[in-house]
């Protein structure tokens, strides 16, 4: 089969589910639980929460990508991204007293904290955006 066979697509499609998961699973949580209370949360967290699913799924899709040889570079380096700015945004956190309770959630670490917690989220789409470019692509 072209661009790396059955095996290949399994990884891809089950590589984007993954990715995909930690960024739904709260939007829809916060919709259903809207509905019942009357009031809408969101748990910005829950994508860090869920690395086990990004991590896993970002290795199905670099391993994918590597074995397809399509798409390697956005794969690769957003994967690579997605992982330091979380462990960096814990470390900081952490080193900071943010985690601890110790520091209060204001100020310029708490700034840089949240801005390297969305990046990461953003990076946890692009590479959703990726997986779903790369299941079109390798379905041709």
């Amino acid at each position: 089969m072209k661009n790396g066979g059955f095996f290949t697509k399994i990884l891809v499609i089950a590589g984007t589910a993954l990715l995909w998961l930690p960024i739904l699973a709260p939007v829809i949580l916060s919709l259903v639980v809207g509905i019942q209370r009357g009031k809408y949360y969101f748990d910005y967290l829950m994508p860090a929460e869920l690395f086990v699913l990004v991590l896993s799924g970002g290795v199905l899709l670099a391993w994918a990508a590597l074995r397809a040889r399509i798409r390697r570079k956005p794969i690769l380096l957003g994967f690579g991204a997605a992982v330091v700015l979380l462990v960096g945004c814990q470390g900081l956190a952490v080193a900071s007293g943010l985690a601890s309770g110790e520091t209060k959630p204001a100020g310029i670490w708490w700034i840089i904290v949240l801005s390297m917690l969305i990046a990461y989220d953003l990076m946890v789409v692009f590479l959703g955006i990726n997986g779903v470019l790369f299941v079109r692509e390798i379905h041709k």
